[in-house]
């Protein structure tokens, strides 16, 4: 069966690839465990020249690596080009900063030394979305690939042209063959690999269900894994906030790469005494939202990922619609060619509805009034989300003290969600477990051993 590479703007097939055979497969996984008993004795040097060389090579063809992530997922150009700049700097900011990340944890012990030494586990599988094919990718693959890990890589179905390229990258920047491979595979066959006793931990950034699966078989496998899921973020207006700014700033949260991203702004919460200003400018605001091709750099809204993920949106909004919640703006499929939903506002939901504990993958924006800050944090909490969150009022210090209340992996005070390179990003709950990006990125996939010292005078 072959993986195709469908334009969701024009609905056409751009190219196909046919699927690995089980043999392949195999000899991907031994090349990239005999590869590994190599690169892990390298200089941290040597890591990060081929890192910062990937890094170089991504910024050279980012007019046509750009060109090809709106091709095959819609992106608009723009937010396409900083995607490319954004997962060079993380290669960048992994060979720089390894191995200050890396480097040995002295112990305060009585006798002797002490110290947690950070060696490298193995091959690595990665399972990566397609929303943002690059940037994904280079932040499980820079930091491991440092550590010392190989790389083997299961990238989504419908960016084959993406997945195929970052390979190629690779070869190009002088990487020995075996350190980062791309498994033209379907997601079925994750669980087998998982199995395999060359690989030695999994990370995943998807889907619930994908995560569920993938932890399951890690845990019977007694492997490491990391999971980055949905997310369901709060955006969360206080009485006191610049409502223009923070419109302004929902406009951004919700429709950011298509409205495509689990850090998207989802959950609009706003007090009551603000609501109905909010709710008339936000609804101006997405009204006014130029739709049309992602290449044209005055589009605002490009078309989803592609036609099933058009209908698995209209599917949840309709059942909504049908359990009593209203639409405020939009609401249905544009008329125009191609995977494209309208700049959607929903009311009136209520807990009883499906769509109160569903992420909304799209430009659909859910909208909550509430009496108090008190309301508002209840809300916030009451899904089965954790990942991100936003909070919008001039009174700084209360923000502070209301981000502590709620539960997710991220806060952000007066803008929506962010990824930085600095910043460490993941959430709890639902929304999976461990970190990437940071420090904190390179030590999940990380052997931390004790290393103890006397002398042979001394005793414990």
């Amino acid at each position: 069966m072959s993986i195709k590479s469908i334009n969701p703007y024009t609905l056409e097939v751009l190219k196909s690839y046919d699927e690995m055979t089980n043999k392949e497969v195999d000899a991907a996984i031994t090349k990239a465990h005999t590869t590994y008993q190599n690169w892990k004795t390298k200089t941290f040097e040597e890591k990060a020249t081929v890192l910062n060389k990937v890094a170089a090579i991504l910024r050279l063809r980012k007019a046509e690596l750009s060109k090809l992530i709106t091709l095959e997922m819609g992106k608009l150009i723009a937010q396409a080009e900083s995607e490319i700049e954004y997962a060079a700097s993380i290669f960048e900011y992994y060979a720089k900063n390894g191995e200050e990340f890396l480097k040995d944890e002295k112990l305060e012990v009585e006798k002797g030394e002490a110290f947690i030494r950070k060696n490298s586990l193995g091959v690595l599988l990665g399972v990566e979305p397609w929303n943002f094919p690059f940037y994904q990718v280079a932040r499980f693959a820079a930091p491991n690939i440092m550590i010392g890990n190989t790389i083997l890589l299961k990238h989504a179905s419908n960016v084959p042209q993406c997945a195929k390229s970052i390979e190629d990258i690779f070869k190009e920047a002088g990487a020995p063959s075996g350190l980062y491979t791309n498994l033209f595979i379907r997601g079925s066959k994750i669980t087998k690999l998982i199995a395999d006793k060359r690989i030695q931990g999994a990370s995943l950034t998807g889907s619930e269900k994908a995560g569920s699966e993938l932890a399951m078989m890690a845990g019977k496998y007694i492997k490491k894994s990391v999971l980055e899921l949905g997310g369901s973020d709060a955006f969360i207006v206080l009485e006191d906030a610049d409502i223009d700014r923070t419109v302004n700033l929902a406009i951004l949260g919700r429709t950011i790469n298509n409205g495509q991203s689990c850090i998207a702004s989802k959950r609009f919460i706003v007090v009551e005494k603000v609501a109905n200003e909010f709710l008339t400018k936000f609804k101006a605001k997405m009204s006014a939202l130029q739709i049309g091709d992602p290449m044209h750099p005055e589009t605002q809204l490009g078309p989803l990922s592609s036609e099933d993920a058009l209908k698995t949106i209209l599917e949840q909004v309709n059942q909504a619609v049908s359990e009593g919640a209203k639409i405020e703006v939009g609401g249905k499929r544009a008329t125009i060619k191609g995977a494209f939903m309208e700049p959607t506002i929903i009311s009136n939901i209520t807990s009883k509805m499906e769509l109160y504990q569903e992420e909304l993958f799209g430009p659909v924006a859910s909208f909550y009034v509430v009496k108090n800050e008190e309301e508002a944090i209840a809300l916030a909490n009451d899904t089965e989300f954790g990942l991100g969150g936003s909070i919008y009022t001039k009174d700084l210090e209360k923000a502070k003290k209301l981000a502590n209340q709620i539960d997710s992996g991220m806060v952000f005070i007066n803008h929506p969600t962010k990824s930085s390179i600095e910043l460490p990003f993941g959430g709890t709950k639902r929304s999976g477990y461990g970190r990437e990006l940071s420090p904190l990125g390179i030590d999940e996939f990380v052997n931390k051993k004790l290393i103890r010292v006397l002398s042979e005078e001394e005793k414990l």
